[in-house]
């Protein structure tokens, strides 16, 4: 079969690489739609493993403005010339694009959704629950997000959920000598509690959770500065820039704040040559956002490193009392107190336990293979499908 991936970004979305390898490897042609503008990382990724690229006619903006049904328009007669079997689609602004370009087309569809933010808007949400119904199959990312569906109205049989998943043969937990030269790079000794936070710094949104950045970046800064006070052997590393311009300047306000630049018990960089450094130094990983699917838990637990993460989204199904804590969203004071409890665990010797476990859930759960062999799963089904209603129709 053909499937055309569409997704609005060329820069991140590298979580469907996996998904193009497995529907490859079983004999199917994948052409990718991406937004008009300069290379990224997804295209770059692309055009390495020989999948055919093809810059988008629309622009995924979404604007009063005639330039958009005519971008709507010219991407509906893009597509018809791709002439695929599958429209598969990820993020909200591609789904939204490619529902509104097939209307009317007998094509099977299906929607792969990698996080739940649009569901808590009070304005997406009913929008949704009509839209939705475009869809032959709606897959959702984590358990969470498929019952966020299940609750719009959608068949349990149209909601599966599949992880995105993390890569478990390269985020591994590391060798004593890895870890200690990673430690090193950051200039604590053994007894020193570190704890990481992985993620881009994105600015408050206008529709939810306004005034706040829904990684929650200052909930844990407002923690640590609690919990840190009278703790001069710990250390956070918080790695990650702002995902745009926004949140750029969003990051710079959380700086200045916090005084973060004072702060030797701090180190934020923007980034490293290899993400896997960071949680090879740390202890402990914390998830605090506001709003998530299963984010950078699963990475952290991989690599044998337990996890602190609030009660959002689908962050909860990342641990289980053996390998992590789950405390309140936008809860300073709750997660200053699982802090001082993987503290003590830390001190006591037994934290590396908890990693051990979140190391076999992540192995159990989450694994990408396994994750792709799903999704390609669903894909022929629904095209199968999609062929027998047109069989049977004549």
């Amino acid at each position: 079969m053909r499937v055309a991936l569409v997704i609005k970004t060329a820069e991140g979305g590298r979580w469907t690489l996996p998904h193009v390898d497995e529907l490859r490897e079983r004999g199917h042609e994948v052409v990718a739609v991406l937004p008009p503008g300069s290379d990224g990382q997804l295209r770059k990724a692309l055009h390495d493993r020989g999948v055919d690229v093809v810059q988008s006619a629309f622009d995924f903006r979404f604007r009063p403005a005639p330039a958009t049904l005519l971008g709507l328009l010219g991407l509906r007669r893009q597509l018809r010339r791709l002439a695929p079997d599958v429209l598969h689609y990820h993020l909200y602004a591609s789904a939204l694009a490619v529902r509104l370009a097939a209307l009317r087309w007998d094509v099977a569809r299906v929607h792969m959704v990698p996080g739940p933010l649009f569901l808590e808007s009070p304005l997406i949400r009913p929008i949704e629950r009509l839209l939705c119904r475009l869809d032959d199959v709606t897959i959702g990312g984590s358990e969470h997000i498929a019952r966020r569906y299940r609750a719009l109205g959608l068949a349990a049989e149209r909601t599966p959920a599949i992880p995105y998943g993390v890569d478990v043969e390269r985020f591994a937990p590391p060798t004593p000598a890895y870890r200690a030269a990673s430690r090193d790079a950051l200039c604590v000794e053994d007894d020193t509690f570190v704890v990481c936070m992985v993620a881009y710094v994105y600015a408050p949104k206008r529709l939810v959770h306004r005034g706040r950045g829904v990684k929650g970046h200052e909930v844990l800064l407002e923690a640590w500065r609690d919990f840190a006070r009278d703790r001069p052997a710990a250390r956070l590393v918080l790695l990650g820039g702002g995902f745009d311009a926004a949140g750029a300047a969003h990051k710079r306000r959380l700086l200045e704040r916090f005084d973060v630049p004072a702060d030797r018990s701090i180190d934020w960089p923007d980034s490293v040559l290899d993400v896997r450094d960071c949680y090879a130094a740390a202890d402990c990983s914390v998830s605090p956002s506001l709003s998530e699917n299963h984010g950078a838990a699963l990475e952290a637990a991989a690599m044998g490193v337990p996890s602190i993460v609030s009660d959002a989204g689908a962050l909860p199904e990342t641990v289980d009392p053996a390998s992590g804590w789950v405390v309140p969203r936008d809860d300073p004071a709750a997660l200053a107190g699982a802090l001082r409890e993987a503290y003590a665990d830390f001190r006591a010797g037994t934290l590396a336990r908890r990693g051990e476990a979140a190391r076999e859930r992540a192995e159990r759960l989450f694994a990408q293979g396994p994750a792709a062999r799903a999704v390609a799963d669903v894909l022929e089904r629904a095209e199968r499908r999609r062929r027998e209603c047109r069989a049977g129709a004549t």
